[in-house]
């Protein structure tokens, strides 16, 4: 019987190995396995348990924190938090590789960040306006060493929802997580293209657009920028379907000529 030519092509990604430990760490605090204020094992201990390498455990750790599951404690270890922020635990219990899934977070991003932009232009004081800008430049910094710059790209957006002075803002970003952020190592959406040094130099472009307008106190502007930076990263996401539909078409259309070739080569006297 000929071979499906579209056994091939389907278009899976093969789930992280943090990711395991992640689901299973969590699944444990929201259980009760690990209670609020207690200490998860050592980093070693973690590596061992779960047959992974430093590396892994520590990126799951990171996504954990970002989650508002657990703290690091500088010198006494990662512990659990006493309040963690759960009030949207689904959105990042169930998160999904799909690019239709990130176009949902996007959307609440935007419903969210766009008049939280508005606002901090408003009501920021200076330490709040300096923390925007310090993750800012952070951002800048790490980009030019080459470093990863997911966090500090949360931590722009969060230090902007911090200086609304609505403490609900911070609480339901907090609740997304980091890995809504795509240039993140953690975020299931992140890719070669999305971690490109041209992908964050356009990202930081946008940022500086919001920053100007939250520093000279325009509230239109601000939600302008906002609305303007999550409505790319829309496009970023909708660019990216159509490429994978692109070569969706192109993958199939080879495997169809190879299996005509081999039917004809069979044929031949």
């Amino acid at each position: 019987m000929a071979a499906d030519p579209s056994a091939d092509i389907r278009l899976q990604r093969k789930p992280k190995l943090s990711e395991r430990v992640v689901a299973t760490v969590r699944e444990q605090i929201l259980s009760g396995d690990y209670r609020p204020g207690e200490r998860l094992p050592t980093e070693s201990r973690l590596t061992d348990l779960f047959g992974v390498s430093r590396t892994v455990v520590r990126e799951a750790i990171a996504t954990l924190a970002a989650d508002g599951l657990v703290e690091a404690r500088q010198g006494a270890g990662v512990f659990v938090r006493e309040r963690p922020a759960m009030a949207f635990s689904s959105i990042t219990s169930e998160i999904s590789n799909k690019i239709s899934y990130a176009l949902n977070v996007i959307e609440v991003r935007m419903g969210l960040e766009i008049e939280s932009a508005g606002l901090a232009a408003l009501r920021r004081n200076s330490a709040q306006e300096a923390a925007i800008q310090e993750a800012f430049f952070e951002f800048d910094r790490l980009l030019s060493i080459g470093e990863a710059t997911g966090r500090t790209d949360f931590e722009f957006h969060r230090a902007i929802a911090a200086a609304t002075n609505n403490p609900f803002y911070v609480e339901v970003l907090d609740a997304l997580g980091m890995r809504a952020i795509p240039c993140d190592i953690t975020s299931p959406w992140g890719t070669d293209s999305v971690l490109s040094r041209e992908y964050q130099e356009g990202l930081q472009v946008e940022h500086l657009a919001i920053l100007r307008a939250i520093s000279a106190g325009n509230a239109d502007e601000a939600r302008r920028a906002m609305r303007q930076h999550l409505a790319a990263s829309q496009e970023r996401y909708r660019a990216r379907l159509n490429g994978q539909q692109a070569d969706y078409r192109f993958r199939r259309s080879a495997a169809g000529n190879d299996l005509k070739t081999n039917q004809e080569r069979r044929r031949a006297p």
